[in-house]
C-alpha cells in the first residue's frame, strides 16, 4: 500500500511581515519615492501611525525597525546628479 501523504504546511506570515509588505506597498504606491526629505518624515510620521493601529501586536521595537527598513528603501543606493536642462554631455 502507498503511503499518505500529509498536506504541505501552509506558511503564514508573522505581523511583522505583514507590516513590511504592507509599508512597502504604501511607499511605492504614494509616491513617496520622489518626495522632498521633509515631505518623508512626515509621510512615515502618519503611516507608523496607522500601522501600529493596524497591527497591534507589534512591540515598539518592531515599529521602529519597520519605519528603518522604510526609510532605507527610500534612500538611492547611488545619489543621482542633480539633472540641468539643455545640458550635452
Amino acid at each position: 500500500m502507498g503511503k499518505k501523504r500529509t498536506p504541505p504546511k501552509k506558511y503564514v506570515p508573522t505581523a511583522l511581515e505583514q507590516a513590511r509588505d504592507e509599508l512597502f506597498s504604501h511607499i511605492l504606491r504614494c509616491g513617496v519615492l520622489e518626495a522632498t526629505p521633509e515631505h518623508q518624515k512626515e509621510w512615515f510620521d502618519d503611516t507608523m501611525l496607522y500601522l501600529a493601529d493596524r497591527y497591534e501586536d507589534l512591540a515598539e521595537a518592531e515599529l521602529a525597525q519597520l519605519r528603518v527598513l522604510g526609510e532605507s528603501y527610500c534612500r538611492p543606493v547611488v545619489a543621482r546628479p542633480p539633472a540641468t536642462v539643455g545640458a550635452e554631455a
